[in-house]
């Protein structure tokens, strides 16, 4: 039996339609999941849905809002009444505005918050009672070198991120009696619409970047498709409660 093999199970991505979440996709898909890819860019999502197709992937795509319950509700249970079943769940939606705490207001820190953090709640506590039911599953959770370290300019992310990891280790302690295994993927400094655009706002971050990771490179999303598998697989059945830097060594470099 392969450990890694995920044929016959369903994968939901919130923000999977580009970045680290479609790279993550893509592994699951070619390890054998049928992957949902949840966002709010239907454009965006049949390309990534094709993507995966043309490479011999099992992919579909579910508009979602997940700054809404009832649209983060309605995602995961209709993805598990239309397939029946839910086994993997990527907790991957997230958004930034990089302002010192001073200068950003609270609905700015309320929309980061609901996006980044709520959202995650609310899909999981969603996908409790189908994955209990299936009798175990996989949530995998996306932190951020800002769940370990603080930056000025992005108080209500690093808030979201460092939030995200202590709820899904709370998550593992309910839920290991479930056979449900949650943990967090915390991305170094990878090249996305997201990043590219800290890029432009911050001075020299791109040299900084450089400078500090070993591995002398920014990410790219493929780099987590085996990360993904091994969290949503059963070779990581006795792992939960984790949250597993994916940097070129950033969090390490004196």
């Amino acid at each position: 039996m392969d450990s890694f093999d995920l044929s016959g199970r369903v994968a939901i991505v919130t923000g999977g339609n580009g970045g680290i979440g479609l790279g993550m996709a893509q592994g699951l898909a070619a390890a054998g999941a049928t992957v949902v890819l949840a966002g709010r860019n239907a454009t965006k999502g049949a390309a990534a849905v094709k993507q995966i197709k043309d490479a011999g992937g099992k992919a579909e795509f579910e508009n979602v809002d997940v700054t809404e319950e009832k649209s983060c509700r309605a995602l995961v249970d209709g993805v598990a009444r239309k397939h029946s079943k839910l086994n993997i769940l990527v907790n991957n939606a997230g958004i930034n505005i990089r302002k010192p705490p001073d200068q950003l207001n609270a609905a700015e820190w309320r929309s980061v918050i609901d996006t980044n953090l709520t959202s995650a709640f609310v899909c999981s506590h969603a996908a409790h009672p189908h994955m209990k039911k299936a009798g175990g599953g996989k949530i995998i959770n996306i932190g951020s070198m800002m769940s370990i370290f603080a930056a000025g300019f992005a108080p209500a992310y690093a808030a979201s991120k460092g939030g995200i990891v202590q709820f899904g280790r709370a998550c593992a302690t309910a839920w290991a009696k479930d056979n449900i295994q949650v943990n967090a993927v915390l991305p170094g400094w990878i090249d996305t619409d997201l990043t590219r655009n800290a890029r432009r706002e911050v001075a020299g971050l791109h040299e900084r970047v450089l400078a500090r990771t070993p591995a002398a490179r920014w990410g790219m999303p493929g780099d987590f498709a085996g990360i993904a598998v091994f969290l949503a697989s059963a070779a990581s059945d006795f792992v939960t409660g984790t949250a597993i830097p994916v940097d070129g060594g950033f969090s390490i470099m004196g």
